[in-house]
């Protein structure tokens, strides 16, 4: 076989299911491969104003979820959650230590913090930081956040030996981009999506490029991708260009026609990338917009 004649890839399959992440009956124990997230910033005004009436309802849901995860995550895979501290009405939240917590409660183990930094030309003095420069005196500095976490846990230790040799040699890790982008660093610097971006409106969107590392860094070739909080699909649209499985949860029936085109697979089956991919939807017999909802990718 020629160095170019690459084996096909087998078709991935590309699952959606339309109910609360706190509760994923139709996933069995140890199913998954790799956990990508963002839950919804809490009560952030650009975000779900006052979906949760206060910050414990708000925990509620995301203790539920972890808890989940850790059953349905195989044995020494990674969750990757990507969350930050919120600052509302004036009071800041510690949703990264109490998020951490959660999940070491859950029995996961504390692997990594990977550190996203915004580009600054996004943000602007805002009236929390330009304080200052009305009151320049001690005690009146506020500054604008530009950063946010991506926490790495693990479900024990994974074993080595237990990958495919076929599906390892497949999802070999690019070492030259590696090192040029500085994958190795625990600050990553990433262009938030745009607001109001055609297929994000409404919607907290996290990059392509961030579920694209995670997912290159930490899982195979054919393996399944999890988002609890699918929103516009970016997770799973970066799964299926990196011939993964995905599944995604997400609590707004009418997101499935964005998901569906920012995977790139129609009503009808029809794929843009020319490839034998399935999608597939689960609408639960009841699902309506409740304190368990967070769509944020």
């Amino acid at each position: 076989m020629l160095a170019e004649e690459q084996p096909r890839s087998p078709p991935t399959h590309h699952r959606l299911i339309i109910g609360s992440s706190t509760a994923m009956p139709e996933l069995a124990d140890e199913s998954v491969q790799l956990v990508v997230t963002s839950p919804p910033y809490f009560n952030a005004p650009f975000d779900y104003e006052n979906l949760y009436p206060d910050y414990p309802s708000f925990l509620v849901m995301l203790r539920a979820m972890i808890g989940e995860v850790y059953r349905v995550l195989q044995a020494g895979r990674i969750f990757a959650l990507n969350i930050d501290d919120m600052l509302v009405d004036g009071m800041k939240y510690p949703i990264v230590a109490d998020a951490t917590r959660m999940a070491m409660d859950a029995g996961f183990r504390y692997r990594d913090r990977i550190v996203w930094k915004k580009p600054e030309g996004y943000i602007r003095i805002s009236r929390r930081s330009g304080v200052l420069l009305q009151h320049p005196y001690p005690m009146y500095f506020y500054p604008d956040n530009v950063l946010e976490s991506i926490l790495l846990f693990q479900k024990g230790k994974f074993d080595y030996k237990s990958a495919d040799p076929e599906r390892k040699a497949r999802s070999q890790i690019d070492t030259q981009a590696y090192q040029q982008q500085k994958w190795f660093l625990s600050l990553w610097e990433m262009t938030n999506v745009l607001p109001n971006a055609p297929l994000e409106k409404n919607i907290a969107a996290f990059p392509e490029e961030l579920p694209r590392r995670i997912i290159t860094l930490f899982s195979y070739v054919g393996d399944t991708v999890l988002d609890p909080f699918a929103g516009s699909g970016t997770t799973m649209r970066v799964a299926r260009e990196l011939h993964r499985n995905s599944i995604g949860i997400e609590i707004k029936p009418e997101l499935v026609s964005v998901i569906r085109q920012k995977v790139g697979i129609d009503a009808g089956q029809h794929s843009l990338l020319n490839r034998d991919d399935t999608f597939e939807v689960v609408q639960r017999a009841c699902t309506a917009l409740s304190l368990t909802r967070g769509p944020v990718e």
